[in-house]
């Protein structure tokens, strides 16, 4: 007996075409988005740049103006990557664009990578102390199975 399958989408069988990375400023993440940018670079894919801007209930915010900080926050990091490209542009050609998405990091990042139509999922790992228990993005993004993720140190 031969077994049918209906014909599915398949991404990344010519290698990744949209790379997401996110990128917080941390120095993990800013190490994770060099070598995503390498990836893109080699693959020739499109690096996207993935901000996931908090968002806090209004009685957290105690009045602080943390839209202002966020938006400033994406901000500084849309300057240091097009510094980083200015710098490199010559020696490195990769295409890419910034991204900023609402919510918590892990629900951002799958969202991201969703309307983006990833092919992978590059992050950075955790610095928290209390990731290694309750669980950090990146071992929900790999539980997720739904991108082929890399965890850079």
């Amino acid at each position: 007996m031969t077994e049918q399958h209906a014909h599915q989408f398949e991404r990344g069988t010519d290698g990744p075409k949209v790379i997401v990375v996110g990128l917080d400023g941390s120095d993990s993440s800013l190490r994770a988005a060099a070598y995503a940018a390498g990836l893109a670079r080699r693959q020739r894919a499109l690096l996207a740049v993935v901000y996931v801007q908090p968002v806090m209930a209004a009685g957290a915010a105690l009045g602080a103006p943390v839209a202002d900080t966020t938006d400033r926050i994406a901000e500084d990091l849309v300057a240091q990557i097009r510094d980083s490209a200015e710098r490199l542009r010559g020696i490195f050609d990769v295409r890419w664009e910034f991204h900023t998405f609402r919510g918590d990091p892990y629900n951002g990042l799958v969202k991201a990578a969703d309307e983006l139509k990833a092919d992978a999922v590059v992050v950075g790992a955790s610095e928290q102390a209390g990731h290694r228990i309750v669980g950090s993005v990146a071992v929900r993004l790999v539980k997720a199975g739904r991108w082929p993720v890399t965890v850079v140190p």
